[in-house]
């Protein structure tokens, strides 16, 4: 009779390739519903007349998935991981669509904020597709898998091709349905697919099949596991990417006047007496942005394996320090756009490494776990987020500082983290 690890290893071929397609674009339109608000949000403020500090709220609400993270993941551990991936992903598409024809502010935050809160189904989608995965090629694989998220992003700063449109306008009783609105009906696409993908081609998890049960979330802060639950605690909390949803909205600020975002922000007036439509640059630099992340991606799935996600983790989070703080130091638009290309391509490496020693480090029956820890970095993310909105009108000193000395304190911390490359799965 053959152990779980024992099967797993067994066979490698088209399976493991469609897996890796359905969760993949799953993982995809996680990034898609996150950013999809940075790139209206230079169009949507001038409609629904917001200020810096409702756009914080907005781009805050969607990470409230860090409730439904945890939600789904402790349900996944109790009735399995398909089920939880079907129903999560519908939910996060339906309300995303239904955010679309939204008249008012609050109602469009309350809609984002239900997508958010109940959907956050990443995690149980790499500990499902870790499940499948033998062990020599699971390193490589998860980096493939994560590499989807460059994809969403890629597809979501795809932007420039619909928000600009003025055609794309009618009216639905007294709703003026703008460009903007269609992106947001086109974001919540992926999800809803992907939850039909699930439903249809993917079988339940052997490993769920085979062990079900539950490990008290107490036990992450107990025992063998305490030290590296501290540890991870701490480097979810400072790996803070809410900043790049914040680069359309620089840019189109810098676009009126030049020079860098921090030499610009303090000047929020220029743009009450601009189109409600940005030129397509401010959009074509977040689609770079979104582009340069492909190096980072490539790297990670090249030598994972071989270096281990410790390394890379620690590493590319000391750089993305570095190149967050040159942002605030550069005085010029393309210096602004390189280094913001450097961070992307640079941080992608440490959320790749992320999500292979977070699946690694914890049993699989702990699902939640993973969950837990996402929670917590968009706790981070949805201060952050909230705080930029307060400060970008006056200074982007602090919050772009603070970024980097949260990242190069998260670099240091995450050497404490033990090695897991190739381990087996528990």
């Amino acid at each position: 009779r053959l152990t779980y690890e024992e099967a797993v290893e067994e066979a490698f071929g088209l399976f493991h390739w469609l897996l890796l397609a359905v969760c993949g674009w799953a993982n995809a339109s996680d990034a898609v519903e996150i950013l999809c608000v940075s790139f209206l949000l230079p169009t949507a403020r001038c409609n629904l007349q917001l200020s810096s500090s409702d756009m914080g709220l907005l781009t805050a609400s969607i990470f409230l998935m860090m409730v439904g993270g945890y939600m789904w993941g402790y349900l996944a551990d109790q009735r399995g991981r398909r089920k939880v991936l079907v129903v999560s992903l519908t939910v996060n598409g339906l309300f995303g669509g239904l955010a679309s024809v939204a008249p008012w502010f609050w109602l469009f935050l309350l809609l984002r904020f239900i997508s958010g809160i109940v959907g956050g189904s990443i995690p149980v989608i790499f500990s499902y597709f870790s499940e499948f995965m033998p062990r020599l090629r699971r390193g490589a694989m998860i980096s493939a898998l994560a590499t989807f998220w460059m994809a969403g992003n890629i597809l979501a700063a795809l932007a420039w091709l619909v928000i600009p449109r003025t055609w794309a306008r009618f009216s639905l009783g007294k709703l003026e349905f703008q460009s903007w609105r269609l992106f947001v009906v086109l974001c919540s696409v992926p999800s809803t697919s992907s939850a039909v993908l699930f439903k249809l081609l993917m079988p339940e998890s052997p490993k769920f099949l085979m062990e079900q049960g539950l490990l008290p979330i107490k036990q992450m802060f107990s025992g063998s596991v305490k030290a590296r639950s501290i540890v991870l605690l701490i480097i979810f909390y400072c790996i803070y990417y809410g900043l790049w949803m914040w680069f359309p909205e620089l840019f189109a600020r810098v676009e009126s006047s030049g020079g860098s975002p921090c030499a610009n922000v303090s000047v929020p007036s220029a743009l009450n007496n601009q189109s409600c439509y940005p030129v397509k640059t401010a959009y074509m630099e977040g689609f770079i942005i979104a582009a340069s992340n492909l190096p980072g991606n490539i790297f990670t799935i090249l030598i994972m394996d071989s270096i281990g996600g410790k390394t890379l983790l620690a590493c590319s989070l000391i750089v993305s320090s570095l190149s967050v703080f040159l942002i605030y130091v550069v005085q010029t638009k393309a210096q602004s756009l390189g280094l913001s290309c450097i961070f992307s391509g640079v941080s992608v490496i440490a959320w790749n490494a992320l999500d292979v020693v977070g699946t690694e480090l914890y049993p699989t029956q702990l699902s939640s776990a993973l969950g837990f820890f996402t929670g917590v970095g968009r706790v981070a993310a949805i201060m952050g987020n909230v705080v930029f909105g307060k400060l970008v009108d006056s200074s982007c000193t602090v919050p772009i500082l603070l970024v980097s000395a949260l990242l190069l304190a998260g670099g240091l911390v995450a050497l404490l983290l033990p090695q897991t490359r190739q381990t087996e799965l528990t």
